[in-house]
């Protein structure tokens, strides 16, 4: 099913698994790395994750609320000066100056890892992309490319962010860490994820980004949305399909991982209930569509979002439980967790623009077939 899905599908490569409590279920690495080079992908090829670094860096920030370093509902500022005092955009004037207004109540930890604190993304929000085109374009990497007005008071709305990139600069202020020297001695390494790792470039042998042209053939596209100033918590690292497939495992079995602990099994649960009541996640507009399109994973469905996930209340229509735990990259990678049933799976790709039909597709085989 998923090698028929993945012809049909003409993408540059797919590395697919399915894994439960126990183990790898399944595993299967098709493609290429690089259409120019025709260099076969494996199992362990190193991807760009992108957005699915989030979910990590949300375990991270975790621990430290476990630890009472960082507390779920204080005021972020008083960690992170630069959010003491947010601002809410509400308009630009007849130059085209942004206008705005103080927040009604201040941003804490648990608005940025629900997005629910008003941050927004250039390429998904129109406003954010006309605010940065009045006061100028940041470099990419920069710190300033994350500061921004908010779209809204905080907890008052969901929107896709950088509020992550700030939870993961939260965690260093409070360990005197990079994030990705923290992510490393307290994540990675008890979880056995050796090539998840930041970077300043892509590494070698790592699967390239790819587009289709109107002729509807595979090209290189080179994009790389590491390196910069910081380590970008929203996106940055490079990760392999066996690696995030055993994150998958530990969140399955309640934050462990072949005997080591990650996270509590009360912490775990708590990330995995929807944190943001009736207000719906999940759904994405787009400033940019040739990089990220409109996108919602489930649009018929009220879906929630709880410290790290976006949360289906319904059963998918490729057998994921109601319950069920999950999100993406940009470059059309994707993973879910199901702990109703103690499965999930990874699938990795590199293709832009985002949410293409064909990894889709392909992603949706490899479900259907852990639910066979």
């Amino acid at each position: 099913m998923f090698e028929e899905a993945f012809a049909a599908a003409n993408l540059p490569c797919a590395v697919g698994m399915i894994v439960d409590r126990d183990g790898v279920r399944y595993s299967k690495a098709l493609g290429v790395s690089d259409v120019s080079t025709g260099s076969p992908v494996s199992e362990d090829t190193p991807f760009q994750i992108a957005s699915m670094t989030k979910a990590l860096v949300t375990a991270a920030a975790m621990q430290l609320v476990e630890q009472g370093k960082l507390d779920l509902d204080a005021p972020i500022g008083s960690i992170l000066p630069d959010l003491a005092n947010p601002q809410v955009l509400t308009g630009f004037n007849q130059a085209g100056q942004p206008q705005m207004r103080a927040a009604v109540r201040p941003i804490t930890l648990r608005h940025l890892l629900t997005h629910t604190a008003g941050f927004g993304y250039f390429f998904v929000h129109p406003e954010i992309l006309q605010y940065f085109g009045a006061v100028g374009m940041p470099a990419p990497g920069s710190k300033d490319a994350i500061r921004m007005p908010l779209m809204f008071d905080p907890g008052d709305s969901w929107e896709y962010s950088v509020a992550i990139d700030w939870a993961g600069l939260a965690v260093e202020a409070v360990t005197g860490q990079s994030l990705g020297d923290y992510m490393t001695q307290h994540l990675f390494a008890p979880l056995g994820m050796t090539a998840t790792h930041f970077a300043d470039s892509l590494p070698d042998g790592a699967a390239q980004v790819h587009a289709r042209g109107e002729d509807g053939k595979l090209a290189l596209q080179p994009m790389f949305i590491g390196g910069g100033e910081y380590h970008n918590g929203g996106g940055g690292l490079i990760g392999t399909a066996p690696d995030y497939a055993r994150f998958v495992r530990a969140m399955l079995r309640g934050g462990e991982l072949d005997a080591n602990r990650i996270l509590k099994a009360e912490t775990v649960a708590e990330m995995a209930r929807n944190q943001i009541g009736t207000i719906r996640a999940g759904r994405m507009g787009s400033a940019m569509p040739h990089l990220a399109p409109v996108y919602d994973t489930f649009p018929d469905q009220h879906t929630g979002w709880g410290l790290g996930f976006l949360i289906n209340p319904d059963p998918g229509p490729n057998g994921r439980s109601p319950g069920s735990l999950a999100w993406a990259g940009i470059f059309n990678s994707y993973y879910w967790i199901d702990p109703a049933k103690g499965v999930g799976g990874v699938f990795m790709s590199q293709l832009s623009p985002f949410g293409d039909s064909g990894a889709l597709a392909t992603f949706g085989a490899l479900e259907r077939m852990a639910y066979a």
